[in-house]
């Protein structure tokens, strides 16, 4: 595979998942670590990613409120972002994760809506306090350098003592065979303890993403009650999902 390959199929995986191990884009192309830490090396040079130890993230994941970085499928998050205020009603607890489709929801959120936010996101949180009539609550403890959520024995402690009528997450692997997954434990952990405050779990994808796995699982499927993508529920796409007992947006 020539350089400019293998450099476009990382910046693929990176663009869908935020983040890429060494490890596993070395297994999934059957080259070096060294070939692909000298390619995000590169990468990094000419501003297309951040390195992060063991990897890399995106750009307009890391600053999503830089004009100069696009956000990747932003259409799609729009849309996806649309769909999922069908959920939101008057006076709703609400709990989020992190990620650049909540903070495009964040953006649709309308200005008559009353409601309460809690978020391990702060940068979700900055976009939130935009509203007037939301109450933001920021579930605090270590920042994630790699996800730029709060994780953490505190952050799950919080998580703990509340419980919330809707929680919207994001995926960063989504599949039938293996649930919702994700590349972190520290994330995964938390993941869990969102599920665990929660009377509703909606989850918020790009289509891109489903049928993709991680390496930690977070949860299966029947746990989810709501799948929120930019195609209309009958897509073929989803297919498989249809007779999951979850409801398509």
């Amino acid at each position: 595979m020539l350089k400019e390959e293998r450099q476009a199929f990382i910046m693929k995986q990176i663009n869908l998942h935020n983040k890429v191990l060494s490890t596993d884009i070395s297994a999934m192309l059957s080259i070096s670590e060294d070939t692909v830490r000298r390619d995000l090396k590169e990468m990094a040079e000419e501003g297309k990613v951040l390195k992060v130890h063991g990897g890399a993230i995106g750009r307009s994941f890391h600053y999503p409120f830089d004009e100069g970085n696009s956000v990747y499928a932003q259409a799609a998050k729009k849309q996806i972002a649309e769909k999922t205020l069908k959920l939101l009603k008057n006076d709703m607890v609400i709990l989020t994760g992190g990620g650049t489709t909540m903070i495009e929801l964040a953006k649709a959120i309308p200005v008559n809506l009353r409601a309460t936010f809690f978020t391990i996101s702060p940068l979700v949180a900055l976009q939130l306090v935009e509203h007037p009539n939301l109450t933001v609550i920021t579930i605090g403890g270590q920042l994630s350098r790699s996800s730029h959520i709060h994780i953490g024995a505190s952050v799950i402690n919080q998580l703990s003592e509340i419980k919330v009528d809707l929680c919207l997450m994001g995926a960063n692997g989504f599949s039938i065979q293996d649930g919702m997954t994700e590349s972190d434990w520290e994330v995964v952990q938390v993941k869990r303890a969102m599920l665990r405050a929660t009377n509703k779990m909606a989850v918020l994808s790009i289509a891109e993403k489903l049928n993709s796995s991680q390496r930690m699982k977070v949860c299966d499927l029947n746990q989810i009650n709501y799948l929120i993508t930019e195609l209309e529920p009958d897509n073929h796409f989803l297919g498989a999902y249809q007779h999951l007992d979850l409801q398509l947006f």
